[in-house]
């Protein structure tokens, strides 16, 4: 049995952006192109980091602020200031 990589997917899905754009079928090119975001990971939120300069996701930054008290009373009071 073969195992598919992420390459593999991109490549099956650009075939069938071509085929879509041959066919003039635009929901199918658009649904490969959405697909190949969300497999890229284009589709996640991201925010910048003000005390870091850095872009995170939500994720990431929830994890750090479950992590440091101190940090997430900054923040709080950083968004009520901006906000």
């Amino acid at each position: 049995m073969s195992r598919l990589t992420l390459d593999d997917l991109l490549d099956q899905l650009e075939q069938a952006r071509q085929i879509a754009i041959e066919e003039r079928k635009p929901t199918a090119m658009i649904q490969a192109t959405v697909t190949t975001a969300k497999l890229l990971g284009f589709d996640k939120p991201v925010i910048k980091d003000v005390n870091a300069d850095e872009v995170q996701t939500i994720s990431d930054l929830m994890n750090e602020l479950a992590n440091d008290d101190q940090l997430l009373a900054q923040r709080i009071s950083h968004a009520k200031d901006e906000y």
